[in-house]
């Protein structure tokens, strides 16, 4: 994460100022999620759809901010845990890096 990165997501006001009163809500309440769960496995079930990512961004996962934002980030862990067909162990993922607030599909 960008130090600019870390500085927009430590505040909701930040937040709500670069993406807008709703969508900075959304993100901060995601990033509450995340710093909360024990382990990816533990997101499955809430709000915001996280879900892997597949061809130039393999390895990174998405939650829905507000569409058209998503939240993107990756495992953090020296040797990421995976099952044996090759996906990510969600149970087994206990640390993330956030890469970045986007909307991947356009630009």
């Amino acid at each position: 994460m960008t130090s600019k990165l870390e500085k927009l997501c430590m505040s909701r006001r930040s937040l709500e100022k670069a993406l807008g009163a709703d969508c900075g809500n959304r993100l901060a309440r995601r990033l509450d999620d995340l710093r909360a769960a024990e382990c990816l496995a533990d997101l499955r079930h809430l709000p915001g759809r996280c879900h892997e990512l597949v061809g130039d961004r393999k390895g990174q996962l998405a939650i829905d901010v507000k569409h058209p934002h998503r939240l993107i980030f990756q495992p953090a862990h020296e040797e990421i845990p995976r099952r044996e067909d090759g996906g990510l162990d969600w149970a087994h993922i206990t640390a993330i890096r956030v890469l970045e607030i986007t909307d991947y599909h356009h630009g």
